[in-house]
């Protein structure tokens, strides 16, 4: 496996076990995240699990900090052979309750914050024949009510890399993306939104998962070393999508019946 690894959002959750699972190859990792608090805990525990790296802090919605990120790594990696655009926040709401600002945050960091990643990191893994690995949501792909924001932001992670895939091919750059349903994970730190009641039932969810961020993070190297390009890793998770290419209205109208129950929850 390669062995130079930048990941954004590294600081906890998904994207510090997605570093703890490439250390333990042995490989060298840029650690990027505006939390450097959490940095200098993953970078701690990376060391300790057999790899070593650097740290830097970066917000993925300023391209000029990704850049200079990408110099730090061509600096102090001699270059890069993976990139994991994983930073991510959480934000829910009914469409009608959801502002523009919610609107144009989510979207800065989910989906933007990938694309600003992918174009500053492009010409290094040109030259390293990389991967690029993209962390979208099952949100992406199964559109569930009162998180309009949050899904768009990540099926637009999906169509990127669909793009990337066709575009990158000939170039040999390998492109992935993540598609993780509910998971043990600090997510909701970062939440936004105009109803409590929404984060509550979204923290049940995430507590209740029986995979924890770990777990997802063994899958994820498991399927890249393979070349699949779609890694969804909840087993429920693939049979939702097979279910909404099967049958899509089936999908549609049990996700306006999940709509009209939380409406009247959150009354």
């Amino acid at each position: 496996m390669q062995n130079r690894i930048m990941i954004t959002g590294a600081g906890s959750g998904l994207g510090r076990e997605i570093a703890l699972r490439w250390a333990r190859e042995g490989s060298r990792l840029a650690l990027a995240d505006v939390n450097e608090a959490g940095l200098a805990e993953t970078l701690k525990l990376v060391r300790e699990a057999g790899g070593d790296g650097f740290t830097q802090r970066c917000d993925v919605r300023d391209y000029s900090q990704l850049t200079a990120l990408a110099q730090a790594c061509e600096e102090k990696l001699g270059g890069i052979d993976v990139i994991v655009n994983n930073a991510g926040v959480a934000s829910g709401g009914f469409f009608e309750d959801l502002s523009l600002e919610d609107w144009d945050w989510q979207i800065s960091i989910n989906l933007m914050g990938v694309v600003k990643g992918c174009k500053a990191f492009l010409p290094l893994l040109e030259r390293s024949k990389g991967k690029i690995i993209n962390i979208a949501s099952m949100a992406a792909l199964m559109q569930g009510p009162a998180m309009a924001n949050y899904n768009v932001a990540k099926a637009g992670v999906v169509a990127l890399s669909e793009s990337l895939l066709a575009e990158l091919r000939q170039r040999e750059v390998g492109v992935h993306v993540v598609c993780p349903s509910f998971f043990q994970t600090n997510l909701l730190d970062s939440y936004r939104g105009p109803n409590p009641e929404m984060k509550e039932q979204t923290s049940k969810l995430l507590e209740s998962s029986p995979i924890s961020a770990a777990d997802i993070a063994e899958y994820i190297y498991q399927e890249v070393a393979k070349g699949a390009f779609m890694i969804l890793p909840h087993e429920l998770g693939r049979a939702a999508w097979q279910l909404k290419r099967q049958n899509p209205q089936a999908l549609y109208d049990e996700m306006a019946t999940m709509a009209e129950k939380m409406r009247a929850k959150s009354r």
